[in-house]
């Protein structure tokens, strides 16, 4: 493109102009040819598809949540925001010798955002979602999970995406607990060396619905924590509206619903509007009704205690 404009610039008699944009393209390729990762950066998806020994510990997805989409509270709606231009700005940042947050750790109650925070992260960026399967790294034999580990941190360095680790305090609890073994111990040294000396353009997430199992030295290699809550009643209410936004929700009453909410996560009242508007749909209407909505959240919540 850059040498067709070149082109139409002498046509149209800015020779000097022309000269300056063929010779920047001329040294633009010699750069190409000298170095070429430095010219083209980091691969964005040369991973399709995790293939060979990866494709039994990555998996990978293209969401397109946004995060204008999840029912956040304010605070950590600006801090997502905050992530988002910093990596949008990397290289603005790094030319003044700062790095952007990639490191994220999640916290929180199940049910309450925090795979969807992954995945709205890869969406917004326009980047893949790989998930660790922690199955598949885990093993008994001694040393075999740490090459797998050393795997995993390769495709971090040689692909750019959003990596997550879910449950991520089977990979990080406490060293020296009461259930501890030399081998638990070993991976997560492993893994806090791996974090330390990873410097790629990927994200990095872990996310536990037990903090208080993690060890205390995962924290400071972390950029940011990030936690996660149970509703409020005005996030609950959210919730329930953009779930149930597809019917007619004239005949609810907002407030009693959203006491009968409380205690429940942002998964738990999506489900609960799941099966709302199912059984108004069967009963040949497109109207729920306040009374169906509590029922179905009253059956979520007795899920929830059992």
């Amino acid at each position: 493109i850059a040498i067709q404009v070149a082109a139409q610039a002498a046509r149209s008699g800015h020779g000097k102009f022309a000269t300056e944009l063929r010779d920047l393209v001329d040294q633009v390729k010699a750069r190409a040819k000298a170095a070429p990762e430095l010219v083209r950066g980091p691969k964005t998806v040369p991973l399709a598809q995790p293939r060979g020994e990866l494709a039994g510990l990555l998996t990978v997805a293209y969401p397109k949540t946004r995060v204008a989409d999840m029912a956040l509270n304010d605070a950590l709606r600006t801090r997502l925001e905050r992530v988002l231009t910093e990596q949008r700005e990397r290289e603005r940042l790094r030319e003044h010798g700062f790095a952007p947050m990639r490191k994220l750790l999640l916290v929180g109650p199940p049910g309450t955002g925090k795979t969807m925070t992954a995945a709205a992260l890869a969406s917004e960026l326009g980047l893949p979602l790989f998930s660790i399967q922690l199955d598949g790294l885990i093993t008994k034999y001694m040393g075999e999970t740490a090459a797998k580990l050393r795997l995993v941190f390769d495709a971090i360095q040689s692909t750019r995406g959003v990596y997550f680790f879910d449950e991520f305090d089977a990979l990080g609890g406490e060293r020296g607990g009461k259930n501890d073994v030399g081998e638990i111990r070993r991976v997560l040294n492993s893994f806090l060396q791996f974090l330390e000396q990873d410097a790629s353009d990927s994200l990095v997430l872990g996310a536990t619905n037990h903090v208080g199992l993690l060890d205390r030295a995962l924290f400071r290699r972390f950029d940011a924590v990030l936690e996660y809550g149970l509703p409020t009643e005005d996030i609950a209410t959210r919730v329930m509206k953009g779930r149930l936004s597809l019917l007619d929700t004239s005949a609810v009453d907002w407030v009693a619903a959203a006491r009968d909410a409380a205690g429940l996560s942002h998964a738990e009242i999506a489900m609960a509007c799941g099966l709302a508007a199912k059984n108004a749909i069967l009963d040949h209407t497109t109207s729920v009704r306040g009374p169906e909505l509590a029922a179905a959240l009253h059956d979520r919540r007795s899920h929830h205690s059992a």
